[in-house]
């Protein structure tokens, strides 16, 4: 079976792709190879250009596996939680784009990220766990309250509001929208702007201005963890 994730690193940029020609199911095999993929980036100081295939993004976890069972589905859960917890950390720009459809634990992937891309077009962008049955876990909520606007998050969260791409910026999951056509050229003036940054000062920033939220989140997963009586 080939690989949902790949990676590839040319001149300080690291563009890390899923594409399972799907809907980019979130299981612990691509989780897998999202580490491994961030591993690499890191290992060579690379600006991260996170992304999915033409037309979506990622449609959330794989629900054939949240199906295996409780424990099954919490311990899938906190994978996620913490993939999306190291980008919110990680020592270099991580920029997403959005490629299409941007839904659940897809959504929170792009809202960890520090510059978030969407592609104009007929997309659903959103956080739909309360719709299809799911009580949102501690992450997501504190991680929605982090980069939601306040008059958003209630619709968000609770609601499960799904957003056209224009309408997720004012929702706060993406910064910018451009043609599908554009994507790749505007991503990669993107990742050279954030590759004139001093990687020092900007590691340290964002560390610096995330460490309480970051030391609540560890909580979160931690929480998250624990099987309900």
């Amino acid at each position: 079976m080939s690989d949902t994730v790949t990676v590839s690193i040319d001149n300080g940029v690291a563009i890390i792709a899923m594409d399972d020609g799907k809907a980019n199911a979130l299981g612990h095999a691509v989780w897998d190879q999202l580490d491994a993929a961030f591993d690499q980036a890191e290992a060579a100081g690379a600006v991260v250009i996170l992304k999915g295939r033409a037309g979506i993004f990622s449609g959330g976890f794989d629900l054939k596996e949240i199906g295996k069972g409780a424990q099954e589905a919490i311990t899938l859960t906190a994978r996620g939680s913490t993939l999306a917890r190291r980008i919110l950390s990680f020592p270099t720009p991580v920029i997403g784009l959005s490629t299409g459809h941007c839904i659940a634990m897809g959504a929170f992937l792009m809202l960890a990220c520090d510059y978030r891309i969407g592609t104009a077009g007929d997309f659903k962008i959103g956080l739909n766990e309360t719709m299809i049955g799911m009580t949102m876990h501690h992450f997501g909520i504190e991680l929605a309250r982090y980069r939601i606007p306040l008059n958003y998050y209630s619709r968000a969260v609770i609601n499960a509001e799904i957003w056209s791409p224009d309408d997720a910026i004012s929702a706060g999951f993406y910064d910018r929208i451009v043609p599908a056509d554009q994507l790749d050229t505007v991503a990669s003036m993107t990742a050279e702007t954030f590759g004139n940054l001093d990687m020092t000062a900007f590691k340290g920033t964002k560390t610096k201005s995330r460490k309480e939220f970051l030391q609540l989140l560890d909580q979160c997963i931690e929480t998250d963890l624990i099987l309900p009586a």
